[in-house]
């Protein structure tokens, strides 16, 4: 079972220049203790610095060696199908061979005002870009025509990925619509999941049942999941410690406004929020393997502004402590 971490790099009180440098030498960390995969999420708010993640996937290509470099998630609906798999191709070529996408509809929507695309698209753009994204993963020349960009007559795209097919996930939060079409185009599947992973479960059904439908072999997609995360050395203190930066960072939600309040909080880890000592996230990453049967876990390490040496401390009992007793156990 693959084992990483992803982030938006939120700054929270350090200037970008600072948070960027951070997140570089957390990403060579994260390599050197044998962690699968670093995934950087595109967001375009004044309160993330990751609105170019392919370029700082390519800085964190330079000083490491084995980590995968992915995105979580590439805003397919407001970018360039054609352009963003030229970018990935070049990483890909790069990095010897590392690079993937998730490509996902996105958390906020303020890329379509700042791209001038219409939210009234939002479904059309979504499917149109992925499936052509696809298509050009998997081959060159390529011919499309649909509403949302010109037509392609055989289209040589360059350069090509170092991989045979660059990997191309789908990006799922709770949408069973979205489940469906990952499985009919039989593209992997990524599950964003912040309590109890349970509800996934049908989702992930819908998935296979879908892929299934459309010829592809279910048992050959994978299906990765990934939420919140922050490990301490005992229970108590992870929870103590992560509350006030998890409540500043759900307070840009607006079912908290102000801030989530700690009852909610101690909710959510009950349920299945990965806060906890490294026994507690080791218990609740295997509860999604054995109810989604996951090939891959991705944690988010960083939000509300953590102090950088507060993320180092997770990160560590996450690669030393957390990281080893998951792929014993799920071997």
């Amino acid at each position: 079972m693959e084992l990483g971490i992803y982030t938006f790099g939120d700054t929270g009180t350090v200037t970008t220049r600072q948070r960027l440098a951070d997140l570089v030498a957390q990403a060579r960390y994260a390599d050197e203790a044998g962690l699968d995969v670093i995934a950087l999420g595109e967001h375009h708010r004044a309160d993330f610095t990751l609105s170019a993640p392919e370029i700082v996937l390519a800085a964190i290509s330079s000083v490491t060696k084995r980590i995968r470099l992915s995105t979580a998630v590439t805003v397919l609906s407001t970018a360039d199908p054609v352009r963003v798999y030229q970018q990935f191709a070049t990483l890909d070529q790069l990095s010897g061979g590392r690079a993937e996408i998730i490509a996902g509809r996105g958390a906020f929507t303020e890329s379509f005002g700042l791209f001038g695309y219409d939210l009234r698209e939002y479904e059309v753009l979504f499917d149109e870009k992925l499936r052509l994204l696809l298509e050009v993963a998997r081959s060159s020349p390529v011919t499309w025509q649909g509403r949302t960009r010109p037509p392609l007559s055989d289209a040589v795209v360059t350069p090509r990925a170092l991989q045979p097919v660059l990997p191309v996930w789908v990006g799922v939060g709770g949408t069973p619509q979205s489940a469906v079409r990952a499985g009919r185009l039989g593209a992997p599947m990524f599950v964003a999941i912040f309590t109890d992973p349970a509800p996934a479960r049908g989702m992930v059904e819908l998935y296979r049942r879908a892929a299934s439908s459309a010829g592809h072999d279910p048992a050959g997609l994978r299906v990765g999941s990934g939420g919140h995360m922050y490990v301490g050395r005992t229970s108590q203190g992870a929870r103590d410690e992560f509350y006030p930066y998890y409540a500043e960072y759900l307070g840009k939600l607006p079912q908290f406004p102000g801030g989530m309040p700690r009852e909610v909080y101690d909710q959510w880890i009950r349920a299945g929020l990965l806060v906890g000592s490294p026994q507690e996230v080791i218990d609740k990453i295997m509860n999604h393997r054995e109810l989604l049967g996951i090939s891959r876990y991705v944690g988010q390490f960083d939000v509300g502004g953590m102090p950088a040496g507060m993320v180092d401390k997770s990160l560590e009992l996450f690669a030393t402590e957390v990281a080893p007793v998951v792929r014993k156990e799920s071997a």
